[in-house]
């Protein structure tokens, strides 16, 4: 099945699973760097893995919001997730 078939509140709900994943990967390398672990050389992977998760859920929300026939409730849900998630994919990018 195509992105573009799906069910809104599916695709709702695999934005916020893939903004949710992306933003735990990101915090995994800034809690090893708080309590000092010495193995830090691989944790940059998760930030990028975590970006790109947070990238791919931003995309969805905005996939829902492009849509023409769309009820007001899921509207305002994917506007405050496309909220969320460029906030928190602007922090992670500047931290």
């Amino acid at each position: 099945m195509k992105w573009q078939e799906m069910n809104v509140d599916s695709l709702l709900q695999k934005s916020f699973l893939f903004g949710m994943a992306g933003i735990i990967s990101c915090m995994v390398p800034l809690t090893a760097n708080a309590l000092q672990w010495s193995a830090y050389g691989y944790l940059s992977l998760f930030t990028g893995l975590g970006l790109a998760l947070q990238l791919f859920g931003l995309s969805l929300s905005v996939l829902v919001l492009r849509r023409r026939k769309i009820g007001e409730i899921q509207k305002e849900k994917a506007k405050k997730m496309v909220l969320v998630l460029a906030v928190a994919l602007l922090f992670f990018i500047l931290v």
